[in-house]
């Protein structure tokens, strides 16, 4: 027979505690709990941070213009030449542009044809591309005045050659970045009570046909004329796919890329960059021609998901900045030092008696590497909370789950199933009686 207090009842004791704590306790029977802690992680399982990327300047997305305006296919011309286009001593016309800032046009409406040439009256077709307008002037008196003087008192003939029009360039922008993502619980309104959740992604395609004015045709004015810079939901670089674009029957615009634009010259533009990352791009790349498409793409979600003590869900990872292990854990709506608060609230009960509960504070990252290998990362909440090297970084597919450690599983355990209860006397006399409680833990 077995006396009390002796070792094998002492023992079969122990042995009934230790069974009543492991039962079922998932932070003793944790799966993932044996992972590489993260100061011991390797370089290659951080994956790649986006703190250091940076926006490209709006200054390198704009190619230099040249100082003045020079003549090419496309332009028109205002040109006055007093007895030829124009009665002698009588007044130029004058055409005030529609919208711009350009100058008033002063003369008679030319073309500059596909070749370059002008077509004056009395001369032949005069080359004028690649000039600027005081130097086409000074040529189309040479023209009249050598070696024939088609002018009548021609040292004061008046000869005007100014800018109507500038030749436009007909391109095509099509963007995927209008749409957004809507992310909902299928349970609740959120936190530890709802179940599931609901993750759409909205992609909606818009084409924009742009004219834009010579000099004006560079890709951040494309950009800003059709809804402006690229925002979080498309990716870090433009494409620019050269001569791809040919207007269709009846003015339609497509949504999408037009069939055969896969062997169309590609140029791509990236809007973000690392330190020292060079921007591969020459300035006359930046400028668009008849024909280009401007293509911004949406950027596919980058999700990751919670589990264990976390409400089962997908989350969207932030599109221009990392996220880190606490961060995501008040993303989701975890319990962060809330001790004595309790979070399921199955009865009513906010705030639990005695020593209360303590947080948990053990956080498994199941994270995959380029090579397929999969990974457990252990992260101690307390000990991120005090050292910011330990708050890493979570990465797209990336799986958190959230327990509590043996020692806090055993705490929570012993607060929920023991009570020591105590009555006692504090006053007593013949007119009133007074009697504490007091209840551990």
């Amino acid at each position: 027979m077995n006396r009390p207090g002796s070792p094998l009842r002492i023992a079969a004791a122990a042995a009934a505690l230790v069974a009543a704590l492991t039962s079922g306790c998932a932070a003793v029977t944790n799966p993932v709990a044996d992972g590489i802690p993260v100061r011991r992680l390797p370089p290659e399982a951080f994956g790649e941070s986006k703190a250091d990327l940076s926006a490209v300047s709006l200054a390198a997305l704009t190619p230099p213009a040249p100082p003045a305006h020079l003549i090419g296919p496309g332009d028109t011309l205002g040109v006055f030449i007093e007895g030829v286009l124009g009665e002698r001593g009588g007044q130029p016309p004058v055409r005030i542009p529609e919208q711009g800032s350009a100058p008033p046009g002063i003369g008679f409406p030319i073309p500059i044809r596909e070749d370059g040439t002008a077509p004056l009256p009395l001369i032949d077709p005069l080359k004028l591309e690649g000039l600027t307008l005081p130097q086409a002037q000074d040529r189309v008196r040479e023209a009249y005045l050598k070696p024939k003087k088609l002018l009548a008192d021609s040292d004061k003939a008046r000869i005007i050659v100014t800018l109507l029009r500038p030749r436009q360039y007909h391109v095509l922008v099509l963007r995927e970045d209008a749409g957004g993502t809507t992310f909902g619980s299928a349970g609740g309104l959120g936190g530890f009570g709802s179940t599931g959740a609901t993750f759409s992604q909205t992609r909606r395609a818009a084409g924009y046909p742009l004219d834009l004015p010579a000099y004006e045709n560079n890709l951040l004015n494309a950009l800003t004329r059709s809804g402006g810079l690229p925002g979080a939901e498309a990716q870090d670089e433009v494409l620019i796919l050269r001569g791809a674009y040919q207007p269709a029957a009846g003015g339609q615009v497509p949504d999408a890329l037009p069939a055969g634009t896969e062997k169309a010259l590609t140029i791509r533009v990236p809007l973000r960059l690392r330190p020292g990352e060079p921007l591969n791009v020459r300035p006359e790349d930046l400028v668009l021609q008849n024909g280009d498409i401007v293509q911004v793409k949406a950027r596919s979600g980058e999700l990751f998901y919670t589990g264990g003590l976390l409400p089962p869900r997908a989350f969207p990872l932030p599109a221009d900045r990392d996220l880190d292990v606490i961060e995501a854990v008040i993303l989701v709506g975890g319990p962060l030092i809330n001790g004595g608060l309790n979070t399921n609230n199955l009865s009513g009960q906010i705030v639990q008696t005695g020593l209360g509960f303590p947080s948990p504070s053990q956080v498994t990252i199941l994270r995959r590497l380029k090579s397929g290998a999969q990974i457990p990362i252990i992260v101690s909440l307390n000990r991120a909370m005090k050292d910011p090297r330990e708050r890493i970084a979570l990465r797209a597919g990336d799986v958190m789950l959230l327990q509590s450690t043996v020692g806090e599983a055993g705490a929570q355990y012993l607060t929920s199933n023991f009570r020591f209860n105590s009555a006692y006397q504090a006053i007593r006399s013949r007119f009133f009686n007074s009697v504490g409680t007091v209840t551990l833990p």
